[in-house]
């Protein structure tokens, strides 16, 4: 739901997860270049890997002599860059490493802060620059190229997952991943700087995005959709306090892993609909197709007071591959991610008459269902791989 809960987006990483876990702060938004108008969608990520078994050098799991000795890594990053721009402009991904003494937190308000770059609820600034040099070791799995970052941010939108991602089941490693859309709907200004050309962020276009995830490995299948750029078709107008957010996720029961569930959660004018489903619920349907120019995402799901369908997609022109390493050190397999994506939603309310009907209604799935809007989503962020989502 959309509760805001700053603790949970603060430091988390204890127990076996500090040894074998990962966290990651995800911003994206969009950007202008004044003198020539180039829209382009931007990405800014803080990320911790394995803090407990790292030094005064960052250990990358990607070195050979790692690999063979099975040696973990651990280190702080930047992950940077931005999406392919208007007019074919080629998409950057930039990473620069930091080891784990360079770090310091605070807490309440929670303060992230490891070599230029600065992280808080409401204010980001930084610099990562890639040398040639660097950019042609392949371990650091990065583009050469230079970005920094001043930002405001105010984040206007939550989805809470409630007891899914509390302390308990976090220290228990229920969940492979855990997730917290602090900032489903976020607005961002200020500027930033990519290769000596500026762009500018205003609040009112930047249709930001911030979030956190944090487990023992990263999603696979990796699904995940949002946008807080909203039309209705019923007004025509822009909708100035809605977003809507998908991600997936794999839980666990003692040893063994459960079918993938969604989390879901629109938020229409302020009045919020969850979709949040066990693994052994039919309440949610949902394909990912992948055709030669684009990927397709199909989403049916209901609950006992609305049903929802969706249909988002991305030009794959648009999308570039992420490069991570988990925490074992292996590189998942292709992770696409994309900013410009677009898609539609109906929206309905269940209609029930009396409470006869609100009990059959459950067991059997069947009600009325009166439409309250078709709603239209541009500047989709899209974030998909490893398999189908079924």
């Amino acid at each position: 739901m959309n509760i805001s809960d700053l603790s949970r987006n603060a430091y988390l990483l204890c127990g076996s997860l500090s040894k074998k876990g990962y966290m990651r702060w995800f911003h994206s938004f969009s950007a202008t270049q004044p003198e020539t108008g180039e829209h382009r969608v931007f990405f800014i990520e803080y990320l911790i890997m394995n803090p407990s078994l790292g030094g005064s050098k960052p250990i990358l799991g990607q070195l050979p002599s790692n690999r063979k000795k099975g040696i973990r890594p651990s280190y702080l990053m930047m992950k940077v860059g931005a999406f392919p721009g208007d007019g074919g402009t080629p998409a950057i991904q930039l990473h620069q490493f930091y080891p784990l003494t360079e770090l310091k937190v605070a807490l309440n308000p929670f303060v992230l802060q490891f070599g230029e770059n600065f992280y808080s609820e409401q204010y980001i600034f930084g610099c990562v620059n890639v040398s040639h040099k660097d950019a042609r070791r392949k371990i650091n799995m990065t583009d050469e190229g230079c970005m920094e970052w001043d930002l405001k941010i105010r984040k206007s939108i939550a989805c809470h997952t409630g007891h899914l991602a509390d302390v308990f089941r976090s220290a228990a490693n229920a969940l492979e991943t855990f997730w917290h859309g602090e900032g489903i709907k976020a607005q961002y200004q200020g500027t930033i700087t990519l290769d000596g050309i500026t762009y500018e962020v205003t609040p009112k276009e930047s249709y930001g995005y911030a979030d956190k995830h944090w487990g023992s490995s990263f999603p696979s299948p990796w699904l995940q959709l949002s946008s807080s750029h909203l039309t209705s078709e019923r007004t025509g107008r822009e909708l100035k306090h809605s977003a809507f957010a998908v991600d997936g996720c794999h839980s666990r029961f003692l040893w063994f892993r459960l079918k993938q569930k969604l989390l879901l959660q629109l938020t229409y004018e302020g009045e919020d609909f969850e979709f949040n489903f066990s693994p052994f619920s039919r309440q949610c349907k949902w394909n990912v197709k992948r055709t030669n120019k684009r990927l397709i995402w199909q989403i049916v799901a209901q609950n006992k007071d609305a049903l929802i369908k969706v249909t988002l997609s991305s030009s794959l022109w648009e999308m570039m591959g992420l490069h991570y390493e988990d925490p074992t050190g292996q590189q998942p397999d292709e992770v696409l991610a994309g900013g410009n994506g677009c898609g539609k939603i109906l929206l309905y309310r269940r209609i029930r008459s009396n409470v006869e009907d609100t009990i059959s209604s459950v067991h059997t799935n069947q009600s009325r269902k009166e439409l309250i809007d078709t709603l239209y989503l541009d500047n989709v962020l899209s974030i998909y791989g490893n398999g189908d989502g079924n």
